[in-house]
C-alpha cells in the first residue's frame, strides 16, 4: 500500500459517519451478528473442536466479507466509521502475503501460508508475548527461551519497571522500557549465537510513543515486526494508525492483532469467528498488515485453550487455508502457569489444533498472560508438538481425538477458585544456569510420555 491510499483510509476516520461507541457495539455489532446467526444458521458441536466442513468455511468467509462491507471499522479516537468498498476488500485479500521472510542472514526464517494437515512445520515464534514482567526476571526469561534450539523467531513480555521506576503509558519510562526490552532481546540472541533471528517486539510499547522509540536499526530492525492492533470488536484508534504509518519507509513488518471475544458482542464461537475473520480482512487495509495474529479471548475462561477459542482458531485457520491463503500466526495463552501439568496439557492441545489446521505458533502467555509465570520449557513442548504433528501428517480427526482427551485433563482449571497460575519463573528455573528445576523437568517428561501414548510421534 502506498502513502496516498493509507492517507485516504485514515481520512475516512476523520470524516466518516459519526457513531457513539455504545451504538457501534449494540447496533452495528450485536444486532448485525444476531441477524447473521439466523440467516447463516451457524452453530457448533463442542465435541468437534476441529470441524472438517468445507461449506462452513465458505459461509464464514462470505459472512466476514459481507460484515466489513456493510459496517466497516470504527475509529475509537474520532467516533467515526471507516467504510470500505467491495473492490478494496477484494484487493486486500489478493494482496495478502503468502510468504514473508523475517530475520536476516543465517537466522532468517520464511513464514508461509500453510495448508490444512500441512507437512511443512509451523514456525515457532517463542516468548511470553505481552506478559507484564518485572525487570529482574525479564532477561532470564528471554534467555530461557532464546536457548531453545527449536525456536525460529523471538518475542517477549512487557516491562513493568525500569531501574526501579514503574513504567507509565506515554511517559519517559515507556520510551526507556521499550529500548531496554530491545537491548535485552539482542543480548540474549547474541549469547546463543543467533543475532539475526527475527523479532516481534516493542511489546512494552503500550502507546505509539513506545513504538516510535523502538524504530531504529539497533532496536526494531526492518527484518523484525511490531503490533498494529484492532480492538473488540472491529475498532481501531489513531494510536494504532500511527503505528501502521510508522512502518512506511523504515520497513519493519506490521503484525495485525485481533482479540475477538468468544461469548462477547459477536456471540458464541461461530459468531466470534466471523468477527475475527472480518477483523483480519479489515487489517489488510487499515493496519497495512504483513501477517496476522489470531488471539481469541473467552469471555469467562479467558484462555485460548478454552473450547470456544480452540474452535475459533481451528475454523479461522482452515477458512483462510481454503478460501484465501494467508500467513496466520495463532497466540497460545493458557490459563495455567509454570510448574503445573495443566500448562503442558493446554500447550499441547492448542499447538495440535493450530498446526493441523494450517497456522503458525506464537507464545506462550502462561497464566492468561497476567504474570511472569512462563518459561522456556513449555515453549520447547509447543515446538516439539507442532513439529511432530506436521511431520507425521496427523489428520484432523486424530487431532480432535487427542485434544478431547487433553481437555479432560485441564478444563477443570477454568472453574478453579483463584485459577491455576503456577509459580513465577524464578521458582521454576535455576537463575544461575537458566535451566528447569528437576521437578519442572520431571513434569515435562511425564506429560511428553502421555502425549506419545496418545499418538504424537516425537523424535528420539
Amino acid at each position: 500500500m502506498d502513502y496516498k491510499k493509507f492517507l485516504e483510509l485514515y481520512q475516512r476516520g476523520q470524516t466518516g459517519k459519526k457513531v457513539s461507541k455504545e451504538d457501534w457495539d449494540m447496533e452495528y455489532i450485536v444486532d448485525t451478528m444476531l441477524d447473521y446467526k439466523d440467516e447463516y444458521d451457524f452453530s457448533w458441536d463442542k465435541q468437534v473442536i476441529i470441524p472438517e466442513d468445507e461449506e462452513l468455511f465458505q459461509k464464514m468467509f462470505e459472512a466476514a466479507k459481507r460484515l466489513i462491507l456493510e459496517i466497516g471499522i470504527y475509529n475509537l479516537s474520532t467516533e467515526r466509521v471507516i467504510s470500505f468498498t467491495e473492490e478494496e476488500i477484494e484487493e486486500g485479500i489478493r494482496n495478502m502475503k503468502t510468504s514473508l521472510t523475517m530475520g536476516e542472514g543465517k537466522d532468517a526464517v520464511t513464514l508461509v501460508a500453510r495448508k490444512i494437515e500441512d507437512e511443512r512445520e509451523p514456525v515457532i515464534w517463542a516468548g511470553n508475548p505481552g506478559c507484564p514482567t518485572p525487570e529482574r526476571l525479564y532477561l532470564p526469561i528471554i534467555r530461557s527461551v532464546a536457548k531453545e534450539p527449536l525456536i525460529d523467531l523471538l518475542t517477549c513480555g512487557s516491562l513493568v519497571d525500569v531501574d526501579g521506576y514503574p513504567v507509565r503509558n506515554g511517559e519517559v519510562t515507556e520510551v526507556f522500557a521499550v529500548r531496554r526490552e530491545l537491548q535485552y532481546l539482542h543480548s540474549a540472541l547474541k549469547e546463543v549465537g543467533r543475532e539475526g533471528m527475527g523479532l516481534l517486539a516493542a511489546e512494552s510499547a503500550v502507546t505509539e510513543i513506545g513504538d516510535f522509540a523502538a524504530s531504529y536499526d539497533r532496536a526494531l530492525r526492518p527484518c523484525d515486526s511490531h503490533l498494529v492492533a484492532t480492538f473488540n470488536e472491529l475498532m481501531i484508534d489513531n494510536g494504532n494508525l500511527l503505528r501502521a504509518a510508522n512502518s512506511f519507509d523504515y520497513g519493519m513488518k506490521n503484525a495485525s492483532l485481533a482479540c475477538t471475544m468468544v461469548g462477547g458482542l459477536g456471540g458464541d464461537a461461530p459468531g466470534a469467528t466471523v468477527v475475527m475473520i472480518a477483523s483480519i480482512l479489515a487489517a489488510n487495509l487499515i493496519c497495512n498488515a504483513d501477517y496476522h495474529l489470531c488471539h481469541p479471548i473467552h469471555i469467562s475462561d479467558v484462555a485460548t485453550t478454552a473450547r470456544g477459542c480452540l474452535w475459533l482458531q481451528a475454523v479461522l485457520c482452515q477458512t483462510f487455508a481454503t478460501q484465501a491463503p494467508a500467513i496466520i500466526v495463532c497466540d497460545l495463552w493458557p490459563a495455567s502457569g509454570a510448574m503445573t501439568k495443566e500448562l503442558l496439557y493446554e500447550v499441547a492441545a492448542n499447538a495440535i489444533v493450530v498446526t493441523v489446521c494450517g497456522g503458525h505458533l506464537e507464545g506462550i502467555g502462561a497464566a492468561n498472560g497476567n504474570a511472569p509465570h512462563g518459561t522456556g520449557l513449555e515453549i520447547r513442548l509447543m515446538a516439539e508438538v507442532g513439529k511432530a504433528v506436521a511431520r507425521q501428517h496427523m489428520t484432523r480427526s486424530k487431532a480432535n481425538e487427542i485434544v478431547l482427551k487433553l481437555l479432560e485433563k485441564y478444563e477443570p482449571v477454568f472453574q478453579k477458585e483463584g485459577g491455576n497460575p503456577g509459580v513465577p519463573f524464578d521458582e521454576a528455573y535455576d537463575m544461575e544456569t537458566i535451566t528447569p528445576l528437576p521437578e519442572w523437568e520431571r513434569m515435562y517428561e511425564e506429560v511428553k510420555e502421555e502425549l506419545s501414548e496418545m499418538g504424537i510421534q516425537f523424535l528420539e
